[in-house]
Protein backbone atom coordinates (compact mmCIF):
# COMPACT_ATOMS: atom_id res chain seq x y z
CA UNK A 1 0.00 0.00 0.00
CA UNK A 2 1.03 3.64 -0.71
CA UNK A 3 2.19 5.43 2.47
CA UNK A 4 0.03 8.06 3.78
CA UNK A 5 -2.99 6.04 2.17
CA UNK A 6 -5.11 3.96 4.95
CA UNK A 7 -7.26 2.18 1.99
CA UNK A 8 -5.54 1.49 -1.64
CA UNK A 9 -8.19 2.04 -4.48
CA UNK A 10 -9.60 -0.61 -7.04
CA UNK A 11 -11.90 0.70 -9.54
CA UNK A 12 -14.89 -1.98 -10.37
CA UNK A 13 -15.44 -1.82 -14.24
CA UNK A 14 -18.62 -3.03 -15.36
CA UNK A 15 -19.67 -2.66 -11.87
CA UNK A 16 -23.87 -3.26 -12.01
CA UNK A 17 -25.19 -3.44 -8.95
CA UNK A 18 -21.75 -4.42 -6.95
CA UNK A 19 -21.38 -7.96 -6.16
CA UNK A 20 -17.54 -7.49 -6.62
CA UNK A 21 -17.32 -4.16 -5.08
CA UNK A 22 -18.48 -5.70 -1.61
CA UNK A 23 -16.12 -8.15 -1.67
CA UNK A 24 -13.08 -5.63 -2.31
CA UNK A 25 -14.45 -3.46 0.28
CA UNK A 26 -14.85 -6.43 2.71
CA UNK A 27 -10.48 -6.94 1.83
CA UNK A 28 -10.10 -3.48 2.35
CA UNK A 29 -10.45 -1.37 -0.40
CA UNK A 30 -11.88 2.21 -0.95
CA UNK A 31 -13.80 1.46 -4.23
CA UNK A 32 -15.34 3.20 -7.06
CA UNK A 33 -17.40 1.62 -9.68
CA UNK A 34 -18.07 2.23 -13.22
CA UNK A 35 -21.07 2.03 -15.33
CA UNK A 36 -22.85 2.62 -18.83
CA UNK A 37 -26.24 2.77 -17.32
CA UNK A 38 -27.21 4.25 -13.82
CA UNK A 39 -26.67 1.84 -11.01
CA UNK A 40 -28.97 3.03 -7.99
CA UNK A 41 -28.39 0.03 -5.96
CA UNK A 42 -24.58 0.46 -6.02
CA UNK A 43 -23.81 0.70 -2.54
CA UNK A 44 -20.18 3.05 -3.23
CA UNK A 45 -18.64 5.40 -4.97
CA UNK A 46 -20.08 5.26 -9.04
CA UNK A 47 -19.71 7.05 -11.68
CA UNK A 48 -22.03 6.72 -15.23
CA UNK A 49 -19.62 6.39 -17.97
CA UNK A 50 -17.95 4.01 -20.70
CA UNK A 51 -15.82 1.44 -18.86
CA UNK A 52 -13.32 0.86 -21.54
CA UNK A 53 -12.93 4.30 -22.06
CA UNK A 54 -12.51 5.19 -18.62
CA UNK A 55 -9.88 2.53 -18.16
CA UNK A 56 -7.95 4.10 -21.29
CA UNK A 57 -8.38 7.47 -19.46
CA UNK A 58 -7.95 7.25 -15.68
CA UNK A 59 -7.35 3.54 -14.81
CA UNK A 60 -3.59 4.50 -13.85
CA UNK A 61 -5.40 6.79 -10.93
CA UNK A 62 -6.05 3.30 -9.19
CA UNK A 63 -3.83 0.78 -7.47
CA UNK A 64 -5.56 -2.45 -8.42
CA UNK A 65 -8.37 -2.72 -11.46
CA UNK A 66 -11.33 -5.28 -11.62
CA UNK A 67 -13.25 -5.52 -14.90
CA UNK A 68 -16.23 -7.73 -15.91
CA UNK A 69 -17.09 -7.08 -19.24
CA UNK A 70 -20.75 -7.76 -19.80
CA UNK A 71 -20.83 -11.91 -20.39
CA UNK A 72 -23.79 -12.48 -22.48
CA UNK A 73 -21.40 -12.43 -25.82
CA UNK A 74 -20.34 -15.78 -24.28
CA UNK A 75 -23.52 -16.74 -21.70
CA UNK A 76 -24.99 -20.15 -23.09
CA UNK A 77 -28.39 -18.64 -22.35
CA UNK A 78 -27.28 -16.17 -24.61
CA UNK A 79 -26.69 -17.91 -27.56
CA UNK A 80 -29.67 -20.90 -27.74
CA UNK A 81 -32.00 -17.20 -27.91
CA UNK A 82 -29.58 -15.89 -30.62
CA UNK A 83 -29.54 -12.72 -29.27
CA UNK A 84 -26.47 -10.64 -30.73
CA UNK A 85 -23.82 -8.68 -27.65
CA UNK A 86 -20.64 -7.36 -28.68
CA UNK A 87 -17.56 -9.34 -27.48
CA UNK A 88 -16.02 -6.83 -25.14
CA UNK A 89 -13.33 -9.33 -23.34
CA UNK A 90 -10.33 -8.15 -25.97
CA UNK A 91 -10.85 -4.13 -25.73
CA UNK A 92 -10.95 -4.77 -21.90
CA UNK A 93 -7.50 -6.53 -21.87
CA UNK A 94 -5.88 -3.94 -23.88
CA UNK A 95 -7.86 -1.37 -21.84
CA UNK A 96 -6.15 -2.98 -18.83
CA UNK A 97 -2.60 -3.90 -20.01
CA UNK A 98 -2.28 -0.04 -20.94
CA UNK A 99 -2.89 1.08 -17.22
CA UNK A 100 0.38 -0.35 -15.82
CA UNK A 101 -1.62 -1.67 -12.90
CA UNK A 102 -2.40 -4.47 -11.67
CA UNK A 103 -5.69 -6.07 -12.55
CA UNK A 104 -7.97 -8.87 -12.89
CA UNK A 105 -10.61 -9.32 -15.27
CA UNK A 106 -13.55 -11.79 -14.55
CA UNK A 107 -15.87 -13.79 -16.84
CA UNK A 108 -18.15 -16.56 -17.53
CA UNK A 109 -17.00 -20.51 -18.86
CA UNK A 110 -18.29 -19.47 -22.17
CA UNK A 111 -15.19 -17.15 -22.19
CA UNK A 112 -12.24 -19.70 -20.89
CA UNK A 113 -11.08 -19.75 -24.49
CA UNK A 114 -10.25 -16.07 -24.46
CA UNK A 115 -9.08 -15.58 -21.12
CA UNK A 116 -5.29 -16.45 -20.59
CA UNK A 117 -4.59 -18.88 -18.09
CA UNK A 118 -7.51 -17.72 -15.92
CA UNK A 119 -8.30 -19.23 -11.92
CA UNK A 120 -11.51 -20.48 -11.39
CA UNK A 121 -13.59 -20.00 -8.25
CA UNK A 122 -16.82 -21.71 -7.46
CA UNK A 123 -19.58 -20.90 -4.52
CA UNK A 124 -18.62 -24.12 -3.28
CA UNK A 125 -14.85 -23.48 -2.14
CA UNK A 126 -16.22 -20.47 0.19
CA UNK A 127 -19.36 -22.39 2.02
CA UNK A 128 -22.31 -20.86 -0.25
CA UNK A 129 -25.06 -22.80 -1.50
CA UNK A 130 -24.73 -21.96 -4.47
CA UNK A 131 -21.57 -23.46 -7.34
CA UNK A 132 -21.65 -20.32 -9.94
CA UNK A 133 -18.27 -20.57 -11.68
CA UNK A 134 -16.57 -17.67 -12.37
CA UNK A 135 -12.87 -16.98 -14.22
CA UNK A 136 -10.29 -14.33 -13.49
CA UNK A 137 -7.50 -13.63 -15.86
CA UNK A 138 -4.74 -11.62 -13.89
CA UNK A 139 -2.23 -9.14 -14.78
CA UNK A 140 -0.49 -6.34 -14.81
CA UNK A 141 2.22 -8.30 -11.99
CA UNK A 142 -0.65 -9.47 -10.47
CA UNK A 143 -1.51 -13.28 -10.03
CA UNK A 144 -3.19 -15.59 -7.63
CA UNK A 145 -3.27 -20.13 -7.74
CA UNK A 146 -5.80 -21.89 -8.63
CA UNK A 147 -7.84 -22.91 -5.40
CA UNK A 148 -8.56 -27.02 -5.39
CA UNK A 149 -12.14 -27.35 -6.29
CA UNK A 150 -14.56 -29.60 -4.27
CA UNK A 151 -16.74 -31.80 -5.66
CA UNK A 152 -20.26 -30.77 -6.02
CA UNK A 153 -21.87 -32.71 -4.01
CA UNK A 154 -24.98 -31.08 -2.95
CA UNK A 155 -27.82 -31.52 -5.93
CA UNK A 156 -28.48 -27.91 -8.02
CA UNK A 157 -31.98 -27.40 -8.86
CA UNK A 158 -33.21 -26.89 -12.45
CA UNK A 159 -32.33 -23.44 -13.57
CA UNK A 160 -34.26 -20.84 -12.70
CA UNK A 161 -36.62 -23.11 -10.86
CA UNK A 162 -37.61 -23.10 -6.91
CA UNK A 163 -34.96 -24.76 -4.84
CA UNK A 164 -36.07 -28.10 -3.41
CA UNK A 165 -34.59 -28.56 0.37
CA UNK A 166 -31.02 -29.72 0.39
CA UNK A 167 -30.01 -28.11 -3.16
CA UNK A 168 -27.95 -25.62 -4.27
CA UNK A 169 -29.44 -22.90 -6.47
CA UNK A 170 -28.99 -21.59 -10.08
CA UNK A 171 -30.09 -17.76 -9.72
CA UNK A 172 -30.23 -17.03 -13.14
CA UNK A 173 -32.95 -15.93 -15.55
CA UNK A 174 -36.49 -15.13 -13.88
CA UNK A 175 -35.73 -17.38 -11.15
CA UNK A 176 -38.13 -17.19 -8.01
CA UNK A 177 -36.66 -17.10 -4.17
CA UNK A 178 -34.73 -13.57 -4.66
CA UNK A 179 -34.64 -13.15 -0.70
CA UNK A 180 -33.02 -16.77 -0.14
CA UNK A 181 -30.73 -15.77 -2.95
CA UNK A 182 -29.38 -12.38 -1.36
CA UNK A 183 -28.73 -14.09 1.83
CA UNK A 184 -26.85 -17.15 -0.07
CA UNK A 185 -24.97 -14.75 -2.70
CA UNK A 186 -24.26 -12.19 0.45
CA UNK A 187 -25.96 -9.57 -1.79
CA UNK A 188 -29.01 -8.17 0.49
CA UNK A 189 -29.31 -5.02 -1.23
CA UNK A 190 -29.49 -6.42 -4.76
CA UNK A 191 -32.64 -7.34 -6.87
CA UNK A 192 -32.87 -10.42 -9.41
CA UNK A 193 -31.68 -8.55 -11.96
CA UNK A 194 -28.09 -7.66 -10.17
CA UNK A 195 -28.23 -11.33 -8.60
CA UNK A 196 -28.53 -13.26 -12.00
CA UNK A 197 -25.80 -11.18 -12.93
CA UNK A 198 -23.07 -10.62 -9.99
CA UNK A 199 -19.78 -11.99 -9.07
CA UNK A 200 -20.12 -13.40 -5.00
CA UNK A 201 -18.42 -10.93 -2.92
CA UNK A 202 -16.90 -13.94 -1.35
CA UNK A 203 -14.92 -14.33 -4.75
CA UNK A 204 -13.47 -10.90 -4.69
CA UNK A 205 -12.72 -10.60 -1.32
CA UNK A 206 -10.63 -13.89 -1.81
CA UNK A 207 -8.97 -12.16 -4.64
CA UNK A 208 -8.94 -9.05 -3.03
CA UNK A 209 -7.18 -10.08 0.03
CA UNK A 210 -4.32 -11.71 -2.20
CA UNK A 211 -4.25 -7.99 -4.24
CA UNK A 212 -3.86 -5.92 -1.11
CA UNK A 213 -0.98 -8.34 0.24
CA UNK A 214 1.07 -8.30 -3.19
CA UNK A 215 0.47 -3.86 -2.74
CA UNK A 216 1.35 -3.60 0.95
CA UNK A 217 4.22 -5.66 0.45
CA UNK A 218 5.00 -3.85 -3.21
CA UNK A 219 4.96 -6.95 -5.11
CA UNK A 220 3.46 -5.38 -7.68
CA UNK A 221 3.23 -1.60 -9.14
CA UNK A 222 0.88 1.28 -7.29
Amino acid sequence: MRRGRIRPRVLDAFCCQGGAAKGYADAGFDVTGIDLVPQPRYPFAFVQAEAVAFIRAHGAEFDFIHASPPCQHDSECQRIQGNPHPDLIGPTRAALESTGRPWVMENVRGAVPKLRTPVMLCGGMFGLQTYRHRYFETGGGFTVDQVAHPDHTAPQAKMGRPIPPGHYGQFVGNFSGVSHARRVMGVPWMNRDGIRECVPPAYTQWVGTHAFTALDAGAVAA
